[in-house]
C-alpha cells in the first residue's frame, strides 16, 4: 500500500514560454473526476456508539486505507471491529479540549462546498494533463488530532481540517510544543487545496529518486509545477506554502542560493542531512539566513522546471515527469 502525509507533507510567470504558448493555459471543462466526499469527522461527533460502525461501513471508506490510518495511527483508538472501538472513538471526541477543537472547526468550515469544488476542478485539471492518471475514490474530511495535513493511501485523501484553523485560533495557540510556533503559523485554510493535491502528486505522479541533491530538488520541483498545473491561476506563493513575504525574498536570493550551493559542491552530494536541510519543513532553510524561508531546494526546484519549459514549451507534462533531473538543470539560466 502506498502511503504519505505531509505536515505541511510564483511568479506571475515572469518565465514564461518564449513563443505565446503557456502550458497551463488549458480548459479541463466537460473532464469528470467522480470524487466521493465523506465527512468522517462528522460521523464520528453525530452518530451514537451502538450506530457508529454501521455508519461508517454504509459511508464507503476503505476500512484498510484511510480508516486504519486515522484509527490506529492518529487516534490509536484500534480497528474498527474491535468490540470497544466504537466507545474508545467517543471518549476521543467527548474529550473537552477535542470538543472545543471540533467547534472551531464547525464555525470554520460550516461549508465545505466551495472547497470540495476547488479540489474537484484542482483533479480536473491533473486529469487533462494525465487522461488516465490516478484520481482518488474518496477525499475524508477528518480530525486527525494534528498528526497530519494531507494523509494519501491508494484511493483516498484524508484532509485534517483541525490543522487549517488558523495559528490565532485559541485552540491552535494552545497546543503545546512540539507543535511549534512556526508549525501553527502554517495551519492556514489558503494552503488546504493545495496540500490535498500536492499531497496526491508526490504519492502518485513523481517517482521518489535517491540521488543526489539536485535530483532531489529537482523531483520537487516536478512536483510544484504540477501541484501549480492543477491550480494555474492561484497566487504562486500559495504553491510553494509560503507567505508573500516569504516567496518575494525567495526570489530575490535565488542567485545568493544557487551560488551557495555550487560553491559549496553541494549540488551532487548524495549526503541525505544536506538533502533534508534543503527540502524539508521547519522555521527557515538550515544552513540559509534565518530571516529567510524554509524548502528553498523546492522553491528552485520549481524554478528549475520553469525554465526547462521555457525553453520547451511543447513539452507535456507526462514527458516531463520522465524527463531525466539532467536536462532540466542543463536548461536552468538564472540572471545574477
Amino acid at each position: 500500500m502506498t502511503r504519505k502525509s505531509i505536515l505541511y507533507i510564483g511568479f506571475g510567470l515572469l518565465l514564461t514560454a518564449s513563443c505565446s504558448h503557456n502550458p497551463l493555459d488549458v480548459n479541463p471543462d466537460g473532464i469528470s473526476v467522480g470524487i466521493n466526499y465523506i465527512h468522517l469527522d462528522s460521523i464520528f461527533v453525530e452518530t451514537p456508539a451502538n450506530g457508529l460502525k454501521n455508519a461508517v461501513e454504509k459511508s464507503g471508506i476503505l476500512a484498510d486505507q484511510i480508516l486504519a490510518y486515522e484509527l490506529g495511527q492518529c487516534l490509536g483508538v484500534g480497528p474498527l471491529a474491535d468490540s470497544g472501538t466504537t466507545d474508545r472513538i467517543k471518549l476521543f471526541v467527548n474529550d473537552p479540549f477535542v470538543k472545543r477543537v471540533e467547534k472551531r472547526i464547525d464555525e470554520k468550515f460550516s461549508n465545505l462546498s466551495p472547497r470540495k469544488a476547488a479540489i474537484s476542478e484542482g483533479f480536473q485539471y491533473l486529469k487533462y494533463h494525465f487522461p488516465t492518471g490516478k484520481i482518488p475514490k474518496n477525499i475524508v474530511f477528518m480530525n486527525s488530532h494534528f498528526a497530519s495535513n494531507a494523509f494519501c493511501t491508494e484511493n483516498e485523501i484524508g484532509i485534517s481540517l483541525e490543522r487549517y484553523l488558523g495559528s490565532k485560533t485559541d485552540v491552535i495557540q494552545e497546543l503545546p510544543d512540539p507543535i511549534y510556533q512556526w508549525i501553527k503559523d502554517g495551519m492556514d485554510a489558503q494552503y488546504l487545496e493545495r496540500d490535498a493535491l500536492t499531497a496526491w502528486i508526490m504519492t502518485h505522479y513523481v517517482p521518489e529518486v535517491k540521488g543526489n541533491t539536485a535530483e532531489q530538488i529537482i523531483r520537487w520541483g516536478k512536483i510544484m509545477f504540477l501541484t501549480e498545473a492543477a491550480f494555474p491561476d492561484a497566487e504562486k506563493n500559495i504553491i510553494l506554502r509560503y507567505s508573500a513575504a516569504d516567496y518575494q525574498w525567495a526570489l530575490d536570493n535565488e542567485f545568493a542560493f544557487w551560488q551557495y550551493l555550487v560553491n559549496e559542491k553541494l549540488l551532487f552530494s548524495e549526503n541525505e542531512r544536506d538533502q533534508s536541510n534543503f527540502l524539508s519543513e521547519g522555521p527557515f532553510t538550515i544552513g540559509l539566513p534565518e530571516k529567510g524561508p524554509d524548502r528553498l531546494g523546492q522553491f528552485l526546484g520549481w524554478r528549475m522546471v520553469w525554465s526547462y519549459m521555457k525553453e520547451n514549451p511543447s513539452t507535456n507534462l507526462s514527458d516531463l515527469i520522465q524527463l531525466p533531473y539532467t536536462e532540466i538543470l542543463q536548461a536552468y539560466e538564472i540572471e545574477q
